[in-house]
């Protein structure tokens, strides 16, 4: 990932200087870029399916964690963002660093899309809004993988009732408090599988 490595860190200083006229990441999330975003967007490789052709990351944002997977992996993603500045900025970022992607400026409840084996989102929304966003992109047998913080029991509480899962949950390596989701055989309560 040697190669990979320089191209996040170029990545990572386009964050910083955009992120001064078009607050990409707070000011005080500046000095802590590559452990707070760079590193736990990383965290979800290792949770990637083999041979996984392509992912939609929803509410891409700055870029992660969708930016990074596609620099670390060669996976094409789609950025999926509504945010104009932001895409102007992903398209920039993904130009300068070849990142794999396609930047989609849209609301993702509207974004057309070929549902793709894996869906990403990093603090979008709380687990039952966005397994329903997530559903609408992603392929049947595919997968999601969410970063969630310390209210996923509370998060997942309130989704079992709309949404049949099967979910496997990892420890953050970045934050002891985190954990990653991995969400498959999803399906709405009430429709069949």
């Amino acid at each position: 990932m040697s190669g990979a490595e320089g191209r996040l860190r170029d990545f990572a200083a386009l964050v910083e200087k955009w992120s001064e006229s078009i607050n990409l990441i707070s000011r005080g999330d500046i000095p802590h870029l590559w452990a707070r975003h760079i590193e736990d967007s990383l965290s979800l490789v290792p949770h990637i399916p083999p041979g996984t052709a392509r992912a939609i990351d929803l509410g891409s944002g700055a870029g992660f964690p969708g930016m990074v997977l596609a620099i670390a992996t060669g996976i094409p993603f789609t950025l999926i963002e509504s945010d104009t500045r932001k895409c102007i900025f992903l398209k920039e970022a993904a130009r300068r660093t070849a990142a794999p992607v396609t930047v989609l400026n849209a609301r993702i409840e509207a974004a057309q899309t070929e549902p793709a084996p894996l869906v990403t989102a990093r603090a979008l929304a709380p687990l039952d809004k966005l397994l329903g966003l997530a559903a609408l992109h992603l392929a049947p047998g595919g997968i999601c993988l969410f970063p969630k913080g310390k209210s996923v029991d509370a998060e997942l509480t309130a989704a079992k009732p709309i949404w049949h899962m099967n979910i496997q949950r990892f420890g953050s390596p970045t934050e002891a408090a985190s954990c990653i989701l991995k969400v498959s055989e999803l399906r709405h309560v009430g429709k069949n599988p």
